[in-house]
């Protein structure tokens, strides 16, 4: 078992170009319903013009809740509004919560260097404190990333390696032994069927007890 740093790690460096692009910050609050036992993080949300619902993964074309959605109810639209192309938040919300599942992102300040959303061109401005989502969520015996960024952040705060996507790793973190995993994007331009992703997703689902 790894045992991790307590050290929330330290924001990066911005190079001379990125200091002229503005800092934006998280607009979320994080979700972390009281009896959560697996918390997913991301890397940080789209820009508000993608969005479709104030909620995590509010992208209409992201996969998330389509995985979900296969993964706990073999229906990749249970969770979707088609024609309103949007996502059934207070669905999502009371589910995840019944569920036990928390989410938010490794960052609460980046910078866009292409304006877009792709985890190659956020540079972390200021990393997410970890320990005090964890203090809010003492239940939790998982965490999973959903994507390289959020990876490489995490793995710098647990000062350990990367596990192969879709596989998890023991650690010990402030005091507490969890399962990280690294699970695939659901971004679409990820190259992963999403029934191949779902399969990976209901994995950990299953490991972690929640289904």
């Amino acid at each position: 078992m790894a045992k991790a740093s307590s050290n929330t790690p330290k924001a990066f460096s911005p190079s001379s170009d990125a200091t002229a692009i503005p800092i934006e910050r998280h607009p979320l609050s994080p979700f972390l319903p009281s009896n959560a036992q697996l918390l997913m993080l991301g890397s940080f949300p789209p820009q508000e013009k993608r969005w479709a619902m104030r909620f995590f993964y509010p992208n209409f074309i992201n996969d998330m809740w389509r995985i979900f959605g296969l993964c706990f109810f073999g229906d990749l639209q249970h969770f979707v509004l088609a024609e309103q192309r949007t996502f059934k938040e207070q669905t999502l919300r009371e589910f995840l919560s019944e569920k036990g599942i928390a989410f938010y992102d490794t960052a609460v300040a980046v910078r866009r260097l292409s304006g877009n959303a792709s985890d190659k061109d956020l540079e972390v401005v200021e990393p997410t404190h970890i320990p005090s989502l964890l203090k809010e969520i003492p239940k939790c015996k998982a965490i999973a990333t959903t994507g390289q960024k959020a990876t490489e952040t995490l793995c710098t705060l647990f000062g350990v390696k990367p596990p192969a996507v879709g596989e998890a790793v023991k650690i010990e973190f402030e005091n507490r032994e969890f399962l990280f995993f690294r699970m695939p994007s659901s971004s679409r331009a990820y190259p992963m069927k999403i029934e191949k992703k779902a399969t990976i997703y209901a994995k950990m689902f299953e490991a972690v007890e929640l289904l």
